[in-house]
């Protein structure tokens, strides 16, 4: 881990201020216990620098210590040091300094997976598969995606050479000039039933600019006349607390309480509340949500559903209920701390891990059954704390066929994509594109000779049968049993291959149209089947949404 102290003086120094700082908000509660252990922390670490048998590297040892010392609280708390700050701001804005490309490591290399739209990458020919040669005369061989990434980041406005290879042709030189790149927290909305006037948002973070763009997507479907909304929080993992009340604004009126925060100190005991005026109150409003969805995500999702404001569908949410705080360290470094717990309108706190109490491994516990508390949102229905928001529907997402994440893992969907974006020119629009006969044909042919393992699960258990069987000493007596029941669970490639075609094809054509239409073409691809999609429409144009909001809904 890499730090700013290089010399075991400046720790000294840094802790001694920091113990002051400590005793000043403590206001003397743990003077004693802070002061001394400080002093011993402080000595400990000047004698192991000076002392221990091997040379030590004074900020790594430091780095250690703080990792350790803050993982024992709860994963949200970390400290940023200065080498990251790039990243940090990355993380608040979505913006940054480069050619706009996501990279992936590919062998002893390292590859595009994704060209931003409309960003210098995608403007000066680079595509998905392309291999990074060099950049600026430096070979890249041997890089990982770290190292590539910060040389081809910088100021906007710089240029940068970049030389690519792509399917065994000569090697091509870019000549890129750096923009600010801005990762947009809504990439895709649009109408997705134009019969019952449906439009959808999805919406994939919660930088400082999501509540003006999610404001705008509202405000554009609206004019091509939307009367209903699906908004699409999965596997979002939240961000700027300001930005949920922003958006949760969009559909609830001024002065209304969205959330409350309550820590240690009063300093984080604050309401907050909507400041503007709502676009639009009386929309029917789907939320979609899964086990990724969690933070910002959750404070919008838990408001609209205390609120009575919204229907939420999909999966129940991560269950993250804390709120972090920076503050500024020295040596332009920062900690983020974890410094309240949140509130939703009723009252409750939706955190699933219980950070102040550990099992006797030393792992932080889920709460219990028995300390889940049942709130009423504005119209009387019953709600629960901990453990996440439940989804007033459930969808059942069946789990990804083995076969499918043995392709994946290998890389197959996306190297075929690679092939069929260098032959063909183009593809039919998102809307319209599906994998033909042909196409799948080619696929096949395409992965016939290539390698890829996975595992069923009757066959992992069957392995684990086979262990125990050993252990136990029956294995040399049921040998030919097993061995000819293996045979029988054995996957045959191509009858998985003809059995989990949808499943296959749904990859493909994400892959496919990613290459010619970006993130934007698709998801408008993919929301034709996405089962939580097709829910989401099912409740909003029938009567279940009304039953779910006065209480009297009853699942199937």
């Amino acid at each position: 881990m890499k730090n700013p102290f290089t010399s075991w003086k400046k720790p000294a120094i840094v802790l001694a201020i920091a113990a002051g700082g400590a005793l000043t908000i403590a206001a003397g509660d743990n003077y004693f216990e802070v002061g001394k252990n400080l002093e011993i922390f402080n000595e400990l670490y000047k004698d192991i620098n000076i002392y221990y048998v091997d040379d030590v590297n004074p900020g790594e040892l430091i780095g250690t210590g703080i990792e350790a010392m803050l993982e024992s609280l709860d994963p949200y708390t970390q400290y940023i040091p200065e080498s990251d700050m790039e990243n940090y701001r990355i993380m608040t804005t979505g913006q940054y300094g480069g050619i706009g490309a996501m990279i992936r490591k590919k062998d002893d290399g390292v590859m595009v997976s994704e060209p931003y739209e409309g960003y210098p990458a995608m403007t000066n020919g680079i595509k998905a598969g392309d291999l990074i040669l060099e950049i600026d005369g430096r070979s890249t061989k041997g890089m990982d995606t770290e190292e590539v990434s910060k040389l081809l980041k910088g100021q906007a406005g710089t240029k940068v050479k970049v030389l690519t290879s792509s399917d065994d042709r000569p090697p091509v030189e870019h000549l890129l000039t750096r923009e600010e790149i801005k990762i947009p927290d809504v990439p895709y909305k649009g109408m997705i039933d134009t019969l019952n006037k449906v439009g959808y948002i999805k919406l994939n973070s919660f930088t400082q600019t999501a509540g003006q763009e999610v404001r705008n997507a509202f405000k554009e479907l609206k004019e091509n006349g939307a009367e209903k909304l699906v908004l699409d929080l999965r596997g979002n993992g939240g961000g700027l607390l300001r930005e949920a009340i922003n958006i949760v604004n969009i559909f609830v009126p001024k002065g209304q309480t969205v959330v409350e925060t309550k820590g240690k100190i009063t300093e984080w005991d604050k309401t907050y509340k909507t400041l503007g005026e709502p676009m639009d109150i009386t929309m029917p409003v789907v939320v979609l949500v899964d086990t990724g969805s969690a933070s910002a995500s959750e404070i919008v999702t838990g408001a609209l559903q205390d609120l009575d404001r919204a229907v939420i569908v999909g999966h129940r949410t991560f269950g993250k209920g804390l709120v972090q705080q920076t503050r500024d360290l020295f040596y332009n470094s920062k900690l983020k701390v974890t410094v309240a717990k949140y509130y939703i309108p009723s009252g409750r706190c939706i955190q699933k891990v219980d950070y102040a109490h550990h099992d006797k491994e030393g792992n932080a516990v889920i709460k219990a059954d028995s300390t889940i508390l049942a709130f009423k949102t504005a119209g009387g229905r019953s709600v629960y704390d901990g453990r996440g928001i439940a989804p007033d529907i459930e969808v059942d997402h069946p789990l990804m066929p083995k076969i499918v994440g043995g392709l994946y893992s290998a890389d197959l969907f996306f190297d075929f994509a690679n092939l069929y974006q260098w032959t063909h020119d183009s593809i039919a629009p998102p809307g319209r594109f599906t994998i033909t006969e042909e196409i799948f044909q080619q696929f096949l042919t395409f992965t016939k000779d290539k390698k890829f393992e996975y595992q069923t699960a009757s066959l992992n258990d069957l392995n684990k049968l086979v262990e125990d069987a050993k252990k136990e000493r029956y294995y040399d007596h049921a040998k030919d049993a097993i061995d000819a029941l293996r045979a029988e669970l054995d996957p045959d490639r191509a009858e998985e291959f003809k059995r989990f075609r949808p499943e296959i094809e749904d990859v493909l054509k994400s892959e496919l149209v990613g290459r010619y239409y970006f993130q934007t073409g698709r998801a408008k691809a993919m929301l034709g089947s996405d089962p939580a999609v097709l829910e989401a429409l099912t409740v909003i144009n029938g009567p279940a949404y009304k039953e779910v909001l006065a209480g009297t809904y009853k699942a199937n």
